[in-house]
């Protein structure tokens, strides 16, 4: 499998269930979880809804750590957190969910949205084979290539 197949993998998985732990890299806090908003034509970045006195308001260097509905696929992304301006990014991806944590809708002045500017990721898809299986079962030492793939690609 070539890193574009992991990369879309890991894209595939990421939309189909978009929560991710969050944490900023020059934090002591723990990561939280997040609700990724994607745009398919966006392969570079996403973005979060949030307030302006969550923990990673303050943007800067990030992780978001990623595990699909399946546990077949695992994913640490690394990128910049950035406050995103645009209105028309804003007004773009808001909807009902995003509005029930907003009383003041997109006035609210405590709502502020992140971008997420991806730099690479580590991902892990978990697909073990016949024989790493067997091994499993009875007790053997396991080789982790014999477990899935494993890649670091840029994004």
């Amino acid at each position: 499998m070539t890193s574009d197949d992991i990369r879309t993998r890991m894209w595939k998985a990421l939309s189909d269930s978009p929560n991710v732990m969050l944490s900023l890299d020059a934090s002591r806090d723990h990561a939280e979880p997040m609700h990724a908003i994607l745009d398919e034509k966006a392969n570079s970045e996403f973005w979060f809804y949030t307030t302006k006195t969550n923990r990673a308001a303050s943007g800067g260097p990030a992780m978001a750590q990623f595990s699909s509905k399946g546990h077949d696929v695992f994913a640490c992304i690394r990128g910049t957190l950035v406050e995103e301006t645009r209105k028309e990014i804003i007004d773009k991806y808001w909807s009902n969910p995003v509005s029930a944590w907003f009383e003041g809708g997109k006035d609210d002045p405590a709502l502020k949205m992140m971008r997420f500017e991806l730099k690479d990721a580590e991902i892990w898809l978990a697909e073990p084979g016949f024989k790493g299986v067997f091994k499993l079962l009875t007790g053997k030492k396991v080789d982790p290539e014999e477990m899935g793939e494993h890649e670091r690609v840029n994004l």
